[in-house]
């Protein structure tokens, strides 16, 4: 067990900013099902998406890995988690609760982190484990606000811990074929890209709620953590006993940014891979939106568009899950789950062609954590990229709720000219539940100078 330990120690200390093109890593590498070559990890959040994609699609079905602590503020959650977990390892008892996301970290038989919570517990369960000394992996979308993403992504580069945005869609077979198509110059050159996401949640305002008595299994404090103090009703968090909903949080723009920001981190990510500018922000937005009201108030509906400093623009709108690619030759579409259409069947063939970007090896999203923790390399998708992502659909939605274009600075971090816009960039965070270390460096990030 000491030599894993180290060997996991160092090798997370070698993490550059670039990214390197993934390979297959042969099973000897990785290691086996031994314990003493496994990874092991602690998963904060069991609701829908940790049980579903991120263990039984995920780390459950992967040998160099063992599940060996979970926690929810929710215990029916937990309950429901530690039988899907039992049943995958074949024996009862064989994972640790926690009702203290705190104490997952802090066990010392936990490797890595796999936050899967609510989004406005993301960034301060992330930085906690970062300050730990552990290897991160987080759902999308990011963070809820600008300040609380940028202290992310700093944690984890002070403290060389490897680090990945969850974002499967980097690992959907035909959605990097299409970029690795548009990469080695199947469309020429790239004269505009359009982002759509979907209508799921629109239309779905619900006006105030009546307070409603907790469940006795939800320790309501703790879930709103970071969030103010609001009363309970159950459309604020989700239906009890059950993680078969989508829960209200994400139509809550306390908890949650909206569609703009959530399904955003899938087609922004792909959209950003294909044009080749991970780690670059466009310099203005303009556009609409609409937003809900009630309980219910994130953003409903926007048709917005980016302008780099180049003068290449891309859309972005409430539409159908997509990304859309236009070149010199025609266009390309990547649609979820699994459709590609273009302005030629001769392009969609194309995109098999060999070239100078080859993304075929591509691990799943779990596996090529791990390998990051095993290598030292960083992974296909490091936090950098996700706080690029999250900040440009967030960028949009600051757009929006102001209702005027906007400008970056890319070189200040900040809204030029435009108080009230770099004001949208902090977000003020209630401390209880978060240790001081976490409030503190999260702090350090929240005052963006205004003009």
């Amino acid at each position: 067990m000491d030599n894993r330990r180290s060997f996991i120690k160092k090798s997370g200390m070698g993490l550059a900013a670039a990214i390197a093109a993934p390979t297959i890593i042969p099973a000897s590498v990785l290691g086996q099902s031994a314990p003493s070559k496994q990874i092991t990890i602690g998963m904060v959040g069991t609701g829908r998406q940790a049980v579903n994609a991120n263990f039984k699609g995920g780390f459950l079905k992967l040998k160099n890995c063992r599940v060996v602590a979970i926690n929810d503020v929710d215990s029916w959650r937990m309950d429901n988690c530690e039988a899907v977990v039992d049943k995958a390892y074949g024996k009862k008892g064989s994972v640790k609760r926690y009702d203290d996301y705190r104490e997952v970290i802090a066990d010392k038989g936990v490797d890595a982190v796999m936050c899967s919570t609510t989004d406005h517990w993301h960034v301060p369960v992330g930085v906690t484990a970062a300050l730990a000394g552990k290897h991160v992996c987080m759902e999308k979308a990011l963070s809820v606000s600008f300040s609380h993403s940028k202290s992310l992504i700093e944690v984890v580069k002070a403290k060389k811990v490897a680090h990945r945005l969850d974002s499967e869609f980097r690992s959907n077979g035909h959605m990097r074929k299409v970029v690795q198509g548009v990469r080695n110059g199947v469309l020429g050159k790239l004269t505009h890209v359009t982002v759509g996401v979907p209508k799921e949640l629109n239309g779905a305002s619900i006006g105030a709620q009546k307070a409603m008595p907790v469940p006795k299994e939800l320790n309501y404090d703790m879930w709103l953590g970071p969030a103010f103090e609001a009363p309970y009703t159950m459309r604020r968090v989700h239906e009890p006993k059950t993680i078969g909903s989508r829960p209200g949080w994400l139509r809550i723009e306390d908890y949650c940014n909206g569609m703009i920001t959530n399904w955003g981190a899938h087609f922004w990510d792909l959209a950003l891979w294909g044009m080749d500018r991970e780690y670059e922000m466009p310099v203005t937005v303009e556009g609409s939106g609409r937003f809900g009201k009630g309980l219910w108030n994130t953003i409903e509906q926007f048709d917005l568009k980016y302008t780099y400093k180049d003068g290449f623009a891309v859309s972005y709108k409430i539409d159908q899950p997509y990304v859309k690619f236009e070149g010199e030759k025609g266009w390309i579409q990547a649609r979820y789950p699994n459709k590609i259409t273009s302005s030629d069947p001769a392009l969609t063939k194309a995109l098999d062609t060999p070239g100078k970007c080859d993304f075929s090896g591509t691990l799943s999203d779990k596996a090529d954590f791990l390998r990051s923790i095993e290598t030292g390399k960083p992974s296909l998708e490091p936090l950098e990229v996700g706080h690029t992502v999250y900040s440009i659909s967030y960028m949009g939605l600051c757009c929006a709720t102001l209702d005027r274009k906007l400008t970056w600075d890319s070189a200040k971090d900040r809204f030029v000219d435009d108080n009230a816009a770099n004001a949208m960039l902090n977000r003020p965070f209630r401390e209880k539940w978060l240790n001081k270390d976490v409030v503190d460096w999260m702090n350090k990030f929240q005052a963006v100078p205004l003009t």
